[in-house]
């Protein structure tokens, strides 16, 4: 007899997930693919924040920690608020996670119950709608387009039949690299705060913006639950690292759940995290490689073909319209791939309804991956002209 397997697992996948499983098979048989698909730095882990492991693998047992995170990377987060934004944060707020992915989950069974419902723009970060519908929470897509800079604003929000629950937003975003201003984020969180929907910000690309300032929310409300990764900017993406900045009042709630769901974030990575904030020069390094790329991606799209571009502020995203080529992305991708050997992202993963007119390419590589992905680009679309 067959047994049940519950809906919440009837969920999407994450097609850049798809896309990379391809292209490490083509790669396993011999191919060369230059990886344009996933967002993750190129770079590995930081070389003090290396010998920080090495130190810690001598010293220490690595056994659990508090589910918050050892006491010494919560005051180097902390110090990191105020170092780049001016915040004056309590450590004890700061709540260390297994990764960003853990952080939402945490934030969303904490903040909302089963039914609630929860407004994110689209296009978007595809795992904020799947982890909502699994958990038994409502998610509400905002279409967003240029004409506010692919922003949820108050305005979407008041023309809501009913006021959600929750919001989610993310400055820089994914996919489409938008940076909210900070005037118009502060107003974002306050219409929040004032009317009792929960903000939940990702700020997970904070540390990659190409001119405009990014915003925390932990500057703007006193409600707000704020989540950020190691992932990113600080290049240890595979160390599984992240955090939660939220109210005192959510802290004992959520200390309960990560106690019984992940006991706590992965030992040798928060050794890691602390040494880490000693290697900004590397990072900052990182992102002026990311700025070249996006320079040379911005110059030779649109000899390509690929001529419309979201605002591309921030993260390490171009989100291309690509309907004057194809009404159809995935097709496009994946024949992008076999025949250029050229991995890149659908907009459909990002966007359900008008995702089929995008694709998502990121620069977080090597600058010599991005200009050898424009030579091949450039010839497949000459072959197939």
């Amino acid at each position: 007899m067959a047994l049940k397997i519950a809906n919440r697992g009837v969920v999407p996948p994450f097609i850049v997930m798809d896309v990379l499983r391809d292209a490490l098979t083509l790669e396993a048989a011999g191919r060369s693919v230059i990886h344009l698909e996933v967002g993750q730095p190129s770079t590995g882990i930081p070389k003090k924040a290396l010998a920080a492991i090495g130190r810690a693998l001598n010293d220490d047992i690595l056994g659990y920690t508090m589910a918050g995170g050892i006491p010494p990377l919560r005051a180097r987060i902390a110090a990191h608020y105020k170092k780049t934004d001016g915040i004056d944060l309590d450590p004890e707020r700061v709540f260390v996670t297994m990764g960003s992915s853990a952080a939402f989950t945490l934030a969303f069974i904490t903040a909302f119950e089963a039914g609630d419902r929860v407004a994110l723009a689209s296009p978007g970060y595809p795992a904020y709608r799947h982890i909502l519908k699994s958990l038994g929470i409502v998610p509400e897509l905002i279409p967003v387009d240029a004409s506010t800079h692919y922003a949820v604003t108050p305005d979407h929000l008041r023309k809501m039949p009913k006021l959600p629950d929750g919001l989610i937003v993310a400055s820089p975003a994914n996919p489409t690299g938008s940076v909210i201003a900070p005037a118009e984020f502060k107003a974002l969180a306050g219409f929040c705060h004032d009317n009792g929907i929960r903000l939940i910000s990702d700020e997970i690309y904070h540390g990659l913006s190409f001119g405009p300032k990014t915003t925390s929310a932990a500057a703007c409300s006193p409600s707000a639950l704020v989540i950020n990764s190691f992932s990113k900017y600080f290049s240890m993406t595979g160390w599984r690292l992240g955090w939660l900045v939220v109210p005192p009042d959510f802290l004992r709630a959520l200390e309960c759940l990560a106690q019984n769901m992940f006991i706590s974030a992965p030992t040798i990575s928060q050794h890691a995290g602390v040494a880490v904030f000693d290697c900004i020069d590397e990072l900052e390094a990182n992102v002026a490689r990311y700025a070249r790329n996006r320079e040379i991606l911005l110059a030779k799209l649109p000899e390509i073909g690929f001529s419309r571009f979201a605002p591309a502020d921030g993260a390490f995203y171009i989100y291309a319209d690509v309907s004057a080529l194809t009404d159809n992305a995935m097709t496009f991708c994946r024949a992008m791939l076999h025949e250029a050997g050229v991995a890149a992202t659908p907009g459909i993963d990002f966007d359900p309804d008008l995702g089929h007119r995008f694709v998502r390419f990121s620069f977080a590589g090597s600058t010599a991956d991005i200009e050898e992905a424009c030579v091949r680009l450039k010839a497949w679309r000459t072959r197939n002209l």
